[in-house]
């Protein structure tokens, strides 16, 4: 699950303080000329991929570690390239054998954790890598996910060590997943898993891990990340400041992208870099800044050299009609746009007694709060206009998108939210204004929140939609590592969030809604039976018309019961300065670092030098 919250507010002073003056680590290494600056509008949780539970620490560990494939930074909408695999995988005919060749000769960056010498990665740390997900100790947010892949016998280690309360057996081989030899990772499937490969290349999480690592630092690894990748965290302030800088250690690996024939812009970088070495730059500095305004002003300022992406208070002024504002243009600044891959939802707790069930009643209280949500009203006030009605779960770039389709999912209509209720028991018997439900009880809907001015302003917008339909409203405001732990527990009745896509295909999206991963990705709950069918269904067909006539079937059903309202799916645009050379937003995978270059002759010398 990808999601972006806002949490404890940086102060302008304390964040370009944290970038200008840390500690004797966080110092440049000798010769690094060049750094690339910006900001997350989030904190990070740690950087254990097995224990990531937000986007912004899959962002770092993702240029940490390595899976052993990749998105490819120019083509659109993807093309999946060998990372740390020789070649593209050997594939059987039904897609339930998967053999991976790892190329010899890449190296683990160097850490006390192997005791002076060079530790060379193999195919056995894609397995440990794999089990991480599924050993209880970890708890991992994400193990429901890899638990439906269907690696064959790897949920029964789990299951034995539950059940006899007993560390989990790493050393036990199974036959999901196993190292054939030094190089050769293979896995075994329940079932057909044509898009597999996705998984493949996801390095945020599936990635190689050495075991001495976790076992040296034990409950402190998420301090420690220690991977292949290109770069090496060095310094690290707790939602304050993250720095990594360039391993010289890593292998040589250069430039080289397939953007489409048509993609002038993809061709002209292509041009530009191809066979350069990579990374090009040699430290990243994050700030973690959640109000906007200051995020904003540092990058006007220059002490940023990328604002990802405008905050929404400054997009009328930034990108007015969707266009890069006349005065930042003379500046040199340069834009990256895209409907983002990703939806804006609010989830019902299934569970909640009062707007969980599937009882009618429980379903038409879901169905006239959707239709008293007022998302034009959002996507005008507070998005800024940018933003466009989402219809469904389904991302904008992943299969099974369809510009064209509309659901009553983005109907705003009090009129018909007033019948609903009405019909079934919602009345005001008391005349205070406010309805009591059926049982003659008055009822509050309880909305998770953010302390902060998007979230107050997301908190307003609500207050007036429930108003408009005389539903008692409360807001529960938290920062989102809260906000996260009690949604896990079940404890939230509606939390409105964003999901990212973190890889083509639909799956992920409606994993949301999938029975077994109530808790983990589900976080609404939501259990139906032929749902679920239709979930697996699609998991094991290849892509064509009769997966798509299943995911019809399952958007209906979705529709129907409105575990989730959909909001919007979100434009980003990300702005940035004119030294940046090379910088694409990823739909994929949350690489970039490595591709970009900075040129500082074109930086403006900073103050008091010529």
């Amino acid at each position: 699950m990808k999601r972006r919250g806002l949490v404890v507010a940086t102060p302008l002073a304390a964040g370009l303080a944290a970038i200008g003056a840390g500690p004797a680590s966080a110092q440049p290494p000798p010769g690094a000329t060049k750094v690339f600056r910006y900001a997350f509008n989030a904190a990070e949780t740690g950087f254990d991929p097995a224990r990531i539970n937000d986007l912004y620490s899959r962002i770092v560990t993702a240029h940490i570690f390595e899976a052993p494939y990749k998105f490819d930074y120019l083509a659109r909408p993807f093309k999946v390239q060998p990372n740390t695999a020789a070649a593209l995988p050997e594939v059987s005919d039904d897609f339930r054998t998967w053999t991976i060749r790892i190329r010899p000769g890449i190296f683990f960056a160097d850490d006390p954790a192997f005791g002076g010498k060079r530790r060379e990665l193999v195919a056995q740390d894609y397995v440990y890598a794999w089990k991480r997900f599924f050993d209880p100790v970890n708890n991992s947010p994400v193990y429901s996910g890899y638990l439906e892949q269907g690696v064959l016998g790897v949920e029964a280690l789990r299951q034995e060590a539950l059940k006899r309360k007993m560390p989990f057996d790493y050393d036990r081989e199974i036959e999901g997943i196993r190292a054939v030899d030094r190089y050769t990772l293979q896995f075994r499937l329940d079932r057909p898993r044509p898009r597999f490969l996705h998984t493949l290349a996801d390095s945020s999480l599936f990635s190689g891990v050495a075991r001495e690592v976790v076992e040296f630092y034990g409950e402190h690894t998420a301090e420690h990340p220690v991977g292949t990748g290109p770069f090496k965290l060095t310094s690290w302030r707790r939602s304050s400041l993250i720095v990594l800088d360039r391993y010289p250690g890593y292998r040589e690996v250069v430039y080289d992208a397939e953007p489409n024939a048509d993609d002038a812009a993809g061709q002209a970088l292509l041009q530009r870099f191809k066979g350069r070495r990579l990374p090009m730059i040699d430290r990243v500095e994050i700030a973690i800044i959640e109000e906007q305004q200051p995020r904003w002003l540092s990058f006007l300022n220059r002490e940023f050299d990328l604002v990802w992406p405008v905050p929404l208070d400054f997009a009328n002024e930034a990108v007015p009609k969707g266009r890069l504002a006349p005065h930042l243009a003379k500046r040199g600044m340069q834009m990256e746009r895209i409907v983002a891959p990703d939806r804006t939802l609010f989830y019902f707790n299934m569970d909640d007694p009062l707007v969980g069930g599937m009882e009618p009643q429980k379903v038409a209280l879901r169905r006239a709060i959707g239709l008293a949500t007022d998302v034009q009203r959002e996507i005008v006030l507070i998005r800024r206009h940018q933003a466009v009605p989402a219809q469904s779960v389904v991302a904008p770039g992943t299969y099974g998108y369809d510009p064209h389709y509309k659901s009553v999912n983005s109907d705003h209509d009090v009129a018909r939210a007033k019948a609903l209720l009405d019909m079934y028991g919602y009345v005001d018997r008391d005349g205070d204004g406010w309805r009591e439900g059926p049982d003659g009880r008055p009822f509050t809907i309880e909305c998770a929140s953010y302390p902060d001015a998007t979230g107050r302003q997301f908190d307003e917008a609500w207050k007036v939609n429930m108003d408009s339909v005389g539903i008692r409203l409360r807001i529960r405001s938290a920062q989102f590592p809260e906000q996260l732990k009690a949604a896990r527990a079940g404890q939230l009745m509606v939390w409105q969030l964003a999901y990212s896509a973190a890889s083509p295909d639909v799956q992920d999206g409606l994993q949301l809604l999938y029975g077994p991963a109530s808790g983990g990705q589900n976080l609404a709950r939501f259990r139906h039976a032929r749902f679920d069918q239709l979930y697996e269904g699609m998991q094991a067909m290849p892509d064509g018309p009769a997966r798509l006539t299943l995911l019809d079937e399952a958007l209906k059903i979705v529709t129907a019961y409105m575990p989730h309202k959909y909001n919007v799916h979100r434009v980003l645009a990300d702005l940035f300065h004119p030294w940046v050379i090379g910088y694409r937003r990823p739909l994929y995978g949350y690489q970039f670092w490595q591709s970009i270059d900075i040129d500082d002759s074109l930086r403006p010398p900073a103050k008091g030098q010529r």
